[in-house]
């Protein structure tokens, strides 16, 4: 068994107070932003001065406004709407914790449909570099998660089971940790291989997300405890199996009418 029992603050100077949550955010976006300018000079063959990394570089801004918004407004519909229904302002206290990946994901879509169609690019162009880069930032995020002591596994008995002090005495899955090998490391490795494929077709990674984060997320809920304020929907899933089932459906959909497209 491994006792846990770090603490969620990186440094605390007082007046301000770093917390490894806000680092997962800053860390994942610029090493995604980075990571982003290679693919497409390397796999479009595209100069380091060209428009199309203007324009990824004006994305970001759009990308992580998205991110936000999306990300508190899905936790609030998703997660919490009773509370926040009766509590409207507390909506904006983000400082306070409250994210959601899935209304993250929708809001990152349509912040990135609007930008390309403003640029008039076709926005699975962007999409696909998104889909590439995201399981960085999703791998970062899920670690500030173990360290936070949220988001907990349930018991175990298993000889890596974590016992999170600031929680309970219960030896528990680490899911957090099963969620950032399997949506972060393995998602990464899945999404850039099919992105390097010699005969790679616009949209591809995009759809492949929506369905293979959908599978590795369903897996990992099996780990993990339900969130408190829902439970389990039907007294079978957890909302997070819910959403992420609706994105595989999302996926196999798109990736049906793309393939009618190219008949």
């Amino acid at each position: 068994m491994i006792t846990h029992n770090l603490d969620p603050i990186f440094f605390d100077f007082g007046f301000l107070t770093i917390r490894w949550y806000s680092l997962a955010y800053i860390f994942g976006i610029l090493i995604g932003w980075w990571y982003g300018r290679k693919i497409i000079i390397k796999k479009f063959n595209i100069l380091s001065d060209s428009s199309n990394l203007k324009n990824f570089d004006d994305l970001i801004t759009y990308i992580i406004f998205s991110i936000i918004l999306g990300g508190r407004f899905g936790y609030v519909v998703f997660y919490n709407f009773q509370y926040y229904l009766n509590n409207p302002f507390d909506i904006l206290k983000i400082w306070e914790g409250g994210m959601s990946f899935h209304g993250a994901l929708i809001g990152v879509i349509i912040g990135t449909y609007l930008f390309s169609v403003k640029k008039k690019i076709n926005p699975f162009f962007f999409l696909d570099i998104i889909a590439c880069v995201s399981p960085i930032g999703i791998f970062f995020g899920r670690i500030a998660n173990f360290i936070n002591s949220e988001l907990i596994g349930k018991a175990s008995t298993l000889p890596w089971s974590v016992i999170f002090l600031k929680i309970d005495m219960t030896p528990r899955h680490p899911s957090q940790l099963y969620e950032a090998f399997l949506e972060g490391v393995v998602l990464f490795l899945i999404m850039n291989t099919i992105m390097f494929k010699r005969n790679y077709k616009t949209g591809t990674c995009s759809i492949m997300f929506l369905i293979f984060y959908g599978v590795f997320r369903i897996i990992s809920e099996l780990f993990r405890e339900p969130d408190v304020q829902i439970g389990y929907l039907f007294n079978l899933f957890s909302m997070g199996s819910v959403l992420s089932f609706l994105m595989i459906i999302s996926g196999l959909i798109i990736f049906k009418h793309k393939k009618k497209d190219e008949v």
